[in-house]
């Protein structure tokens, strides 16, 4: 057996070495959340400071670390962060106008990533080697083979708290340039408080949900409530985008056990994890999570393979048309399209399947209605009339696939808050749209 010790040797540098090796105009790639590296990419933000660094981009995707370049404006120019769906820091720096935005499909990722960029080096945290030579890219898998093919050169940053994931993605030591030794706490979701609300919506998804179900759960309190609510099931299967706390909970209790799966029986399929450490725990040496690149795990057309899938996700507003936005504030930028439509399609497409937008009937205090007559002007519409399925708030579920829009209308007012109902009616008929 080959012995790869020297040849790591030789490959270890400083984080602050990794970033002198960074030049000009560099386009750098990372992976979504837990795959990043804030070891050199707090060097290389020391390093801009101090040294002019000029035209640098760094792609990024679902921030865990509160990276400089997306929180200090005084690096733009030098450091300026392009976001494939943006959260905390990369938000803030998009609507100040010093980071870029890409819009798109989660799914199509990697094929955009192939087709349009190349990467002056891919940066990437990993666990220890193995005997073999090889890296894990730990709880995240979404797009890094595509960022592996397209860059020049691989910089890993080796953290020992980075789980090995065995059924997730890897590279070898020999495809990589430089190797940086980063041991530091990966950061964890806080947990959610499950108000009476997110309760009460969760209980009435899981009514929905039969024994045998294959599920796809999004991040927050009404998919953990729905979680919550589903421990009494029996035989349910994960194929997801994001793997979360409440996921675990169910395979521990027993009401997950990927059985009646048509598709990886046995196995919970995800494209990345982030929670809390219970997960990344569970994550390391367990063969029964495979955490696979994002252009499979989305692809509406595998994720209807398994029978009776459901997708739950999340909403800012809805219109009476049944047109979601879940990335804006009228014009206010506020996160990406994810996987929302991926995980639509393949609900509806599925034998059995039902895809569920649930949120809260109101905001800002019970001021706002998030169901709305029409949407807020510059909102972004990110599930479209013609796709949505079920609608659900506090106050019920409203079924809108197939049914007219003066139907629509109907159902979409019957669930939203009471005080604005009576607004929400006259509008709809105002517009002619409620017969």
């Amino acid at each position: 057996m080959t012995d790869y010790t020297e040849e790591y040797r030789k490959k270890r540098i400083t984080a602050e070495e990794a970033a002198g090796l960074v030049r000009d105009g560099w386009t750098i790639g990372m992976d979504a959340a837990l795959s990043q590296t804030p070891g050199i990419m707090a060097a290389l933000c020391e390093r801009a400071k101090e040294s002019g660094l000029r035209g640098v981009k760094v792609q990024t995707l679902l921030d865990a670390y509160p990276f400089a370049f997306y929180a200090d404006d005084s690096l733009n120019g030098s450091i300026n962060g392009v976001s494939w769906f943006s959260s905390g820091g990369a938000r803030k720096a998009i609507n100040g106008g010093y980071a870029d935005f890409i819009p798109g499909y989660y799914r199509d990722l990697p094929e955009r990533i192939r087709a349009n960029y190349d990467y002056d080096v891919f940066c990437v945290s990993v666990s220890p080697m193995d005997k073999n030579g090889y890296f894990s890219f730990g709880t995240v898998n979404s797009y890094s083979a595509a960022m592996l093919e397209k860059a020049r050169r691989v910089f890993v940053e080796v953290n020992r708290n980075q789980p090995r994931a065995v059924c997730g993605g890897q590279v070898h030591i020999s495809r990589v340039d430089a190797i940086v030794e980063h041991d530091c706490e990966l950061p964890v979701l806080p947990p959610t408080v499950l108000d009476e609300t997110s309760l009460t919506i969760g209980g009435l998804i899981a009514e929905q949900i039969p024994d045998g179900a294959c599920i796809q759960l999004g991040i927050g309190a009404i998919p953990d409530a729905v979680g919550a609510a589903l421990k009494s099931k029996h035989d349910l299967g994960i194929h997801t985008e994001m793997f979360t706390d409440s996921m675990v909970e169910l395979i521990e209790c027993g009401a997950v056990n990927n059985s009646k799966k048509q598709l990886h029986p046995g196995v919970s399929v995800t494209t990345f994890a982030f929670g809390s450490k219970r997960i990344y725990d569970f994550i390391d040496d367990n063969p029964a999570i495979a955490i696979l690149p994002v252009d499979y795990v989305n692809d509406p057309a595998v994720i209807c393979r398994n029978d009776n899938m459901i997708s739950i996700n999340a909403a800012l507003e809805v219109d009476l048309w049944g047109q979601v936005c879940a990335e804006s504030v009228g014009t206010k930028h506020i996160s990406g399209s994810g996987g929302q439509i991926d995980y639509v399609r393949g609900a509806c497409q599925s034998k059995g399947g039902k895809s569920f937008i649930a949120f809260p009937s109101t905001a800002k205090g019970g001021t706002i209605s998030k169901i709305k007559s029409i949407l807020t002007p510059g909102a972004v519409v990110t599930t479209s009339k013609n796709d949505v399925d079920y609608i659900v708030t506090e106050y019920g579920l409203a079924k809108l696939r197939g049914r007219s829009l003066s139907e629509r209308a109907k159902a979409l007012i019957a669930i939203a808050h009471p005080d604005f109902r009576d607004e929400l009616r006259f509008e709809a008929k105002k517009r002619g749209i409620m017969i």
